[in-house]
């Protein structure tokens, strides 16, 4: 079993949690239900799983009246062998959105607080399109204040770190992150080639414990690509009406946007001429899926920065960069491994990499362009304040992160590049694989 740091929330959650269920959202094939299943067979006396779309018929167990007394008897008639251990039982639902009464009857479950309850799903409430999507049921009433929500993403640097048999080192490295001082040259080589391989295998579970097993590339792009393919097939599958052929075209368009040099996003990268008004639908369908982390532009670098966000003028990021390279293809990724990459396809998945370090990390992504010759590719708010990041795919100048030091004066400020950590006033340049300690 791979190490998550979502598998810690979990028993936080079984530990603190006060007649709330816990709602675990994020992308398809993240290890959600792989972990939920194994947090309630090892925390637990008994295990209870009802998955909406695999067992349909499952869903009359929340058909009539909703009162959690009923309900655990219509459990216990239709499911065998079906335990119910006050205070050591967890429930989990899996695929909620395909059982819209099973939503709705969280509240009731919470209330009576008997058995701990666990949902999980992918694609909540995306109701885009003209026709209905069969797998989703919009409940008649959300449970508003009985619901703690979890999202999930793929591995982060330091799971993947963790899955290759590095348990120790981080606390060394996060130390010299504290005094702002250079990593010795054989250990920064040694980490920087280690992230270039994480950008290519990127986080996605099935991916890392097949390549930690075999250490094959090749095996890798295959099952990134059928993950891919799954991808478009749920876009098929729960996209509704005419949007299936939009949202898939604007998927695909993701990745040919971050190869070139404005990488903000251009609906004409999707089809020329086209606008927001036939793809704006589309492109919010990829981000409440969770396959995409939107980016968006401010006017101010002020707080709160979504006060100032522009949402007209964004940027995508694939959620996990080892899909992203696949989908640049199996060459790209050799010029990744070997550090030879080279043209505005470089830049682009150096930032997707640190937009999804970032996400990982609970930052929502903004980015500040106040004019034509100047960019940063992040803002953060941290500490009370906005922090710029710079991201170079190599170890360039930062007029843009000087202009913003010298203009708002920030407390600290960061440049991550292709090399070592230095500090000049309040600049700390830090090496890429360094962006899991901001």
């Amino acid at each position: 079993m791979l190490k998550r740091k979502a598998y810690q929330k979990l028993l936080e959650w079984k530990i603190t949690h006060k007649n709330n269920c816990l709602m675990v959202k994020g992308a398809r094939q993240v290890g959600k239900t792989y972990l939920i299943r194994e947090f309630g067979k090892k925390e637990y006396k008994s295990f209870i799983e009802i998955n909406f779309i695999k067992n349909q018929e499952l869903k009359l167990i929340f058909d009539g009246t909703l009162n959690a007394e009923s309900i655990y008897k219509r459990m216990t008639a239709m499911i065998n062998g079906v335990r119910l251990i006050k205070g050591n039982t967890l429930i989990f639902l899996d695929e909620i959105q395909a059982c819209g009464n099973a939503r709705t009857a969280l509240k009731f479950l919470a209330e009576d607080g008997q058995f701990d309850v666990i949902t999980s799903g992918s694609l909540l409430g995306l109701t885009y399109g003209e026709d209905a999507d069969e797998n989703t049921e919009e409940p008649e009433s959300v449970p508003t204040g009985y619901e703690t929500f979890l999202t999930m993403y793929s591995l982060d640097f330091e799971e993947f770190l963790w899955a290759e048999g590095y348990e120790n080192g981080f606390s060394y490295l996060k130390e010299l992150f504290d005094r702002r001082e250079k990593v010795p040259p054989v250990l920064n080589g040694k980490y920087e080639t280690l992230f270039r391989e994480y950008m290519v295998v990127g986080g996605m579970p099935e991916v890392v414990a097949d390549y930690v097993e075999h250490h094959d590339f090749t095996r890798v792009t295959d099952i990134q690509n059928r993950i891919l393919e799954n991808y478009r097939f749920d876009i098929s599958k729960h996209a509704k009406g005419a949007e299936k052929v939009k949202v898939r075209k604007c998927y695909d368009a993701v990745p040919k946007q971050l190869a070139k040099e404005i990488t903000k996003f251009q609906y004409s990268t999707v089809e020329r001429g086209q606008t927001s008004k036939k793809y704006g639908g589309s492109v919010q369908w990829l981000k409440d899926s969770n396959i995409v982390n939107p980016c968006y532009n401010i006017h101010e670098p002020y707080l709160p920065l979504m006060a100032n966000a522009d949402e007209n003028q964004f940027k995508l990021y694939i959620n996990d960069t080892g899909l992203l390279c696949a989908m640049y293809g199996f060459e790209t990724k050799r010029a990744i491994l070997e550090n030879t990459i080279k043209g505005n396809a470089k830049g682009g998945i150096y930032e997707n990499i640190i937009a999804e370090t970032l996400v990982k990390n609970g930052y929502a992504l903004y980015y500040y362009k106040p004019d034509d010759s100047n960019e940063l590719e992040f803002l953060m708010e941290k500490s009370g304040e906005v922090i710029p990041v710079e991201v170079k795919a190599g170890n360039t100048a930062t007029k843009s992160l000087n202009r913003f030091i010298e203009t708002y004066k920030p407390s600290i400020a960061y440049k991550i590049v292709d090399g070592n950590v230095g500090m000049s006033d309040n600049k700390l340049t830090i090496p890429h694989y360094m962006a899991m300690f901001i």
